[in-house]
């Protein structure tokens, strides 16, 4: 296991996210989110490297460790320290999803987990980077489960957290739209219509406590950029993307239902290529990719890089601050439940 260190002075706060979470950071160079957490959640973070979980881990964010933001006299003598963990160390063998996300260049776009506000604790976790490999990345931060404490909640918090459930899509499907950012493209008018400096229209957790059950889709016809009414085009690269997410869901779905676990105010992470030309070269580029490979020879590091194909879209499972497992009590009905409506409600856009 490799130490990294890094000054405190060098970490930089996340502002560009689907749904705000205090105190969240990275690294300079963008590849990394590292969010305050407690022990609970890196020891499911640790949980998953087991063998037996192996199809779900292709579904989670990669764990790179965690860090320790030391208190010092000086805070830009302040030093964080990572241990950077490689999952084969220990012993995890990971599935690949059916669409997974590739190592790409590093881009500013970035995530942050969305479970809760800032808590106090000089632990972090390490994670990666989900929208990095994407030129302009389109964010969509979907909070599962109709119940949304875990048996360790005191009564006040699991009434505030019921309260919240019956008054949005969280009672009646299992999930909610907790934010998400689109670019709007290049000629944008900052300021305007919440749009962004860098180009982009973002929603808060308001917009998704407004949706109902008859007006959800809606909350997806903003994320695809579709209009109101409008459907998926029988043609084009985003009946693709749309395509790749339901059947990521699907395999997500088949993995939690040969679990045994519970997930209280865990996320899906939707993400997908924002810039149409991005998107269209990443599209093509994959065709190209088996022909590239066929004649077996070893290029080097460098020309790797160069063909790396890059990212079209990704789907991750996220926030394990109120996660176990639990063996003898069957899957998690309470998160498929929410899994099973998104997959409906994005079926739903095929048709008018």
């Amino acid at each position: 296991m490799a130490q990294k260190s890094y000054r405190k002075s060098q970490l930089i706060a996340f502002d560009n996210v689907a749904a705000g979470h205090d105190g969240v950071l990275s690294d300079p160079s963008g590849a990394v989110v590292i969010k305050p957490c407690s022990q609970a959640e890196v020891d499911f973070y640790h949980s998953v490297a087991k063998e037996e979980h192996s199809r779900f881990a292709a579904f989670i964010p990669t764990f790179m460790g965690t860090l320790e933001l030391n208190s010092e006299p000086d805070p830009a003598a302040a030093v964080v320290r990572t241990a950077i963990m490689n999952p084969t160390e220990a012993g995890q063998s990971i599935t690949e999803s059916p669409h997974a996300i590739p190592n790409a260049p590093v881009v500013e776009k970035a995530w942050a987990p969305s479970n809760g506000g800032k808590i106090k604790t000089n632990l972090a976790i390490v994670l990666e980077n989900v929208a990095a490999p994407f030129k302009k990345p389109n964010i969509l931060d979907v909070k599962l489960g109709a119940r949304l404490w875990d048996d360790n909640a005191p009564p006040a918090k699991r009434i505030k957290l019921d309260k919240v459930a019956e008054e949005t899509t969280s009672k009646p499907l299992g999930f909610r739209i907790a934010g998400m950012r689109t670019w709007q493209g290049a000629t944008a008018s900052a300021g305007s219509d919440s749009i962004s400096k860098d180009g982009y229209r973002l929603y808060d957790k308001h917009y998704g406590r407004t949706l109902t059950s008859e007006t959800i889709r809606q909350g997806f016809e903003d994320y695809f950029l579709l209009g109101r009414g409008g459907i998926i085009p029988n043609v084009g690269p985003l009946r693709t993307v749309v395509k790749r997410f339901i059947e990521d869901l699907e395999e997500l779905k088949s993995a939690l239902e040969n679990e045994e676990s519970r997930m209280y105010s865990a996320s899906l992470l939707f993400v997908y290529e924002g810039n149409r030309d991005a998107l269209l070269d990443a599209l093509a580029r994959e065709k190209d990719e088996p022909a590239n490979g066929v004649n077996g020879d070893e290029a080097s590091e460098e020309e790797d890089d160069e063909q790396q194909v890059p990212a079209v879209q990704g789907l991750k499972l996220i926030d394990f601050a109120h996660a176990e497992w639990t063996p003898g009590k069957g899957p998690d009905e309470n998160l498929l439940h929410g899994l099973r409506c998104t997959i409906e409600v994005l079926e739903g856009l095929f048709e008018a």
